[in-house]
């Protein structure tokens, strides 16, 4: 009774210090909420003033009530998706995403069927496609036959590098590259654990050659698949103008790490032969999904629309009697489906009130159909608010120019490999960091930065010329 008694004398006691602490919170919150607010209505009058909307704040938002609004909501949801995450809230960037597209129709700034309208459902539909292609690929244990195969045959700690590399850039140049990171990580992680390596430049590997080989085709990676959606280019194009420069990358990949990383590399040293695991697969539904993948890959080249093959190549490896659908559904990343379809419609918002064909041609004088400033331009706002959303903003800029296709292309290669620059540049890298962390393993910043920003800058340039 007294232990009892004694936990309920305690119990006020932790409450008010609980409560004492809510309250110290709260100023804070409420201070940075505050902030916050300024920031987007800022933002909101700077976005309406680059095209000529030469009137004050209280104008802007009360003045012309549906083009404030759109310029406050696009620059608030965009704000929210560079840093991940509304201070003191759980609003993530799929919420940012859905509320801002929620406000647009809400209030008015576009109707109901035109944000049906804005929404690219070829992009959608081809994600959704690729995401179920890659679940079964994964859950069938194909990739870990892959790996299998790798540490079989690497002998040097230069050829398992390499091998890596290779691995993770000719998979993301057909298949999602976040989740070829996903599933990439805890197999590398492990490798090099069975090998005793330094698991650091190994890991790096993953993103960096996953952001490079994805440059390479339509279906490399989401930006992508939106910019073969927007302009058209026949999948043989897109990849015949590419692949160069995502092969290069690659061997810059290589040559940095193993530049940067000299002591595990550039040494006579030779990797003990370790004794490797069956790896647990499931053969006939690897046979299926491979032969799957393979055909979708020829028919995209034979000039197939990417969308209907994707879907239903997915919609055929979901009739099975091997995985429960269930499973499947688990791998899809549902989160980016969603802020897909909210930044159509919050850009769509924007392009219907403030980006007219009239303010859109002011813009002219930006010269954006430079290589050298489109790729500038773009691997800059890639950077700043990531590399969908920057695809997103400059489509209403590219068709206007005097050649869209190469511009596309030239959006493409930049906001690609632009997500190499840091380690918050792109979801591939923080898919693996954060990976690695639940194995022990730290993948800092600066860790990062020393590799991945030399190679953005070389990658890009070399872009630029080829392009």
């Amino acid at each position: 009774m007294g232990s009892i008694e004694a936990r309920h004398k305690c119990r006020p006691v932790k409450e008010s210090v609980a409560h004492h602490a809510a309250q110290k919170r709260r100023p804070l919150r409420g201070l940075i909420f505050g902030l916050v607010l300024l920031m987007i209505l800022m933002a909101g009058t700077y976005v309406a003033g680059l095209f000529d909307l030469h009137f004050p704040l209280t104008e802007t938002l009360w003045g012309d009530a549906k083009t404030g609004a759109a310029a406050t909501i696009f620059a608030a949801t965009y704000l929210i998706i560079a840093i991940g995450k509304l201070p003191g809230y759980q609003l993530d960037r799929a919420g940012a995403a859905l509320l801002g597209a929620s406000l647009m129709v809400g209030l008015g700034v576009i109707s109901l069927d035109q944000a049906y309208r804005a929404i690219d459902y070829d992009t959608i539909v081809l994600l959704l496609g690729m995401m179920i292609v890659v679940a079964n690929l994964r859950l069938s244990g194909f990739f870990r036959l892959v790996s299998s195969w790798v540490v079989t045959r690497a002998r040097h700690p230069l050829v398992l590098l390499a091998s890596i590399v290779l691995v993770a850039g000719i998979f993301s140049a057909f298949l999602v590259n976040d989740a070829i990171c996903l599933v990439m990580t805890p197999l590398v992680l492990d490798l090099v654990a069975r090998l005793k390596r330094d698991p650091l430049p190994y890991l790096l590997a993953v993103p960096m050659a996953s952001n490079v080989g994805s440059t390479a085709t339509i279906t490399g990676n989401p930006q992508n698949m939106i910019i073969g959606s927007l302009s058209h280019i026949p999948y043989g194009t897109f990849a015949a103008s590419l692949w160069p420069v995502a092969a290069v990358g690659l061997i810059l990949t290589v040559s940095l790490i193993a530049l940067i990383y000299r002591r595990e590399f550039l040494t006579r040293e030779r990797i003990s032969a370790v004794a490797v695991r069956q790896p647990f697969y499931h053969g006939p539904l690897a046979i299926k999904s491979v032969l799957v993948t393979v055909a979708m890959v020829v028919l995209f080249f034979a000039g197939q629309p990417v969308a209907k093959v994707a879907i239903v190549g997915g919609a055929l490896l979901l009739f099975t009697r091997r995985v429960k659908a269930a499973k499947v559904y688990r791998e899809i990343d549902w989160p980016l489906l969603v802020m897909f379809i909210g930044l159509f419609i919050v850009v769509s918002g924007l392009e219907t009130t403030l980006l007219t064909p009239e303010r859109i041609a002011t813009a002219g004088h930006l010269h954006l159909e430079s290589v050298p400033l489109l790729s500038a331009v773009t691997a800059g706002l890639s950077n700043l608010v990531s590399n969908v959303p920057a695809v997103m903003v400059l489509k209403p800029f590219i068709g206007g120019l005097p050649d869209p296709q190469r511009s596309w292309l030239v959006v493409a290669m930049a906001s690609t490999l632009a997500g190499n620059f840091t380690l918050v540049g792109s979801v591939a890298n923080l898919i693996v960091a954060q990976r690695a962390r639940s194995h022990g393993i730290v993948l800092g910043f600066w860790a990062y930065f020393k590799v991945g920003a030399p190679l953005t800058v070389l990658t890009i340039l070399f872009g630029a010329y080829w392009l």
